[in-house]
């Protein structure tokens, strides 16, 4: 049987095992160890936070280490996952479709989509874990005229206990995550490498050979019939320079802003962030607890948990970006700063409209979660779904192939391309 390798496990690389497994021996690669939800109560932090002990978000992949932080030369901290099941566990479970770009290219989805809704739970947030504050914001956003609109999650929410740590991973696994489909592939036969970082690819007459790792503090070379780089939209990018392949200057990151209010016992922290979000142009609102603010913002640290109402800007950044070596570079343009502008003055309507004080309103820390787009699919790869400079047997299956501008939770989107590289493969291998 044919050897595959899949660099990372995230919701590609996990998707991608899933199906290759029994055509192919396959081997994930994850850079990160076995995942841990978040091991502390929050308020274990609270007299850190009090004393400005936490003042750089940097800090995070120090206390949690399955997170990793990326400071770009210019813009936003990059938040991602560094364990086994990628950003997946902490994701807030957004399962909504952003192939628009895809779409425009001739890369159609559907089935990919609707394969995907029969195997994974896919519900919105029950009414009764809104909290009263978030239910209050629905209805002043419908009487403002603006379209909200609720958003489907993975998962089943009935029996949530409104802890509101989505993002830190859930406990009693009420939000769906991938790490059941690494499980069943691994039950399978499928090996699993975590703590083994990718370094890069062994090319030899346009064919690649295998993959050369680092375990602790060895080197090894694993050889390979195929390989699918699913290490996400930054470490993807690295892999390929690694290699002597490259990438394109169209970074995007999917910047996050949240705009912050003073809300007595709003109790926003203790409920299922984004169960609902109102589009605009080029980005989108919704209502979000955003830890990272709480922790490391200096404004923030002033409140309390509950009495903290925020709005989350996710903004559909310019796709011009670089990854250059171990150094990441993601300046804001002109247009995005004014789209975020524009953002933020319409979270400062809605709150003062909710009846918050204008001088209580407070921005959070810039913050990016959704890298991709260096090595975007294009018209010429809507058939094969591989780009003509990359080895026939090496092909890619997360963000780094969408086309931006994005500004758009990814997750099921990844899944789906996954699923389509995956039959391709299939045909050309099969």
């Amino acid at each position: 049987m044919k050897k595959a390798i899949i660099i990372g496990s995230g919701a590609g690389g996990s998707m991608m095992a899933q199906e290759l497994q029994g055509d192919f021996a396959v081997t994930i690669l994850e850079r990160g160890k076995d995942f841990q939800a978040f091991p502390y109560p929050i308020n274990f932090f609270e007299p850190f936070r009090k004393a400005g002990l936490l003042f750089d978000p940097r800090l995070l992949s120090q206390i949690y280490p399955s997170f990793q932080t990326t400071k770009p030369k210019d813009g936003p901290i990059i938040v991602s996952g560094n364990t086994v099941g990628g950003t997946l566990p902490f994701a807030t479970g957004n399962a909504v479709r952003a192939d628009e770009g895809l779409r425009k290219i001739g890369i159609d989805l559907q089935a990919e989509y609707e394969s995907l809704a029969q195997e994974i739970p896919l519900n919105l947030v029950p009414l009764k874990h809104w909290r009263s504050a978030t239910k209050d914001l629905y209805v002043k956003c419908e009487e403002l005229g603006l379209a909200v609109e609720k958003i489907p999650k993975f998962g089943n929410f009935e029996s949530c206990r409104n802890c509101g740590l989505c993002i830190l991973g859930c406990k009693d696994q009420n939000k769906w995550d991938n790490l059941q489909i690494i499980r069943n592939v691994v039950e399978q036969g499928a090996e699993l490498h975590p703590n083994t970082k990718a370094l890069s690819l062994v090319i030899e007459d346009n064919q690649v050979q295998g993959v050369v790792v680092k375990q602790g503090w060895r080197k090894r070379f694993l050889p390979a019939d195929l390989v699918v780089l699913a290490a996400g939209g930054l470490e993807t990018p690295k892999i390929l320079a690694n290699s002597g392949l490259e990438c394109q200057a169209s970074l995007f990151v999917d910047p996050v802003l949240c705009v912050m209010g003073i809300w007595k016992n709003a109790w926003q922290n203790l409920e299922v962030p984004m169960a609902f979000a109102h589009w605009q142009e080029g980005y989108f609102i919704a209502p979000y607890f955003d830890y990272l603010s709480y922790f490391f913002d200096p404004k923030w640290r002033q409140y309390p948990p509950q009495d903290i109402f925020s709005l989350m800007i996710k903004l559909a950044d310019a796709p011009e970006g670089s990854i250059e070596g171990k150094r990441v570079c993601k300046p804001l343009t002109i247009t995005d700063k004014e789209k975020l502008r524009k953002g933020v003055e319409l979270c400062k309507e809605i709150l003062t409209a909710l009846g918050i004080n204008k001088k209580r309103i407070f921005l959070g820390t810039l913050n990016a979660g959704h890298p991709g787009g260096s090595l975007p699919f294009t018209a010429q790869e809507a058939e094969t779904l591989q780009h003509a400079s990359l080895p026939h047997n090496l092909y890619i299956a997360d963000a780094t192939v969408i086309p931006g501008p994005f500004g758009k939770p990814p997750i099921l989107t990844v899944m789906a391309i996954a699923k389509k590289v995956a039959a391709r493969i299939k045909e050309v291998f099969g």
